[in-house]
């Protein structure tokens, strides 16, 4: 990386702090003096903008370091990456793969659901071979997964083949209202109250994990149903 020099810092213009700035706007040089914050990155020595929002600095009295940050009145907008564990919920499946909406990356609901699909090879570790997505997947399901690095223009390419990833949440056909199934092995679930067993490629969570997805659930749909109340 080349150094840069005071007199080519000084000889630059940059926003001002207040001003509105845009994503790909150069903010500030990157050095010990100067780190990216919130709305940033940074890009061979220097702080760019990556969201719509207000340029602030701010100034830590011990280190004086400054943080230069972009605040947007938006919700940051996400976006998966290879390696992030998604929560999604099935949309269709046919004898080739699954299809799903991904309504949440890592810890974090996204505004706007992105799509994603689960290509046969890739529900489960073992006998790919021999693998039937109608006995891994349901329309409606909630899901972990993987995402992989991707080769498709319209979808993200995801995997379940880990041991804890798969099904989360589902609900067996005919069950009450508001029933679950629960996991009676890693390949079938079971409706407590109708006592009816499905096929499913079950993850193998913790209980801990497993109230966090439907906490994270219980947030998407009070994020949609506020966004239906806005558009009315």
């Amino acid at each position: 990386m080349e150094e840069i020099t005071s007199k080519e810092v000084s000889s630059q213009k940059y926003a001002n702090v207040g001003d509105i700035c845009g994503p790909g706007i150069r903010l500030s040089v990157s050095n010990d003096k100067f780190i990216p914050g919130t709305g940033t990155y940074e890009i061979i020595g220097y702080i760019y903008a990556s969201v719509v929002g207000v340029l602030t600095k701010t100034v830590d009295e011990k280190t004086m370091v400054t943080t230069v940050s972009v605040l947007s009145p938006k919700p940051p907008s996400y976006i998966p990456k290879t390696g992030d564990i998604i929560t999604g919920r099935v949309t269709m499946v046919n004898p080739r793969m699954a299809y799903c909406l991904i309504l949440c990356i890592n810890e974090n609901v996204i505004t706007r659901p992105c799509k994603g699909i689960i290509k046969k090879e890739e529900m489960r570790q073992i006998d790919k071979d021999q693998i039937d997505p109608y006995k891994c997947f349901k329309t409606g399901d909630i899901i972990l997964a993987k995402v992989l690095p991707n080769k498709e223009v319209h979808h993200y390419l995801l995997s379940t083949a880990e041991n804890e990833l798969g099904v989360v949440i589902a609900k067996a056909e005919g069950a009450p209202l508001g029933v679950n199934m629960v996991p009676v092995s890693w390949s079938e679930m079971q409706c407590p109250k109708t006592l009816v067993r499905e096929k499913r490629k079950v993850a193998r969570v913790m209980p801990e994990s497993l109230d966090h997805v439907l906490l994270m659930k219980e947030n998407v749909e009070t994020q949609k149903e506020n966004r239906n109340t806005n558009n009315k």
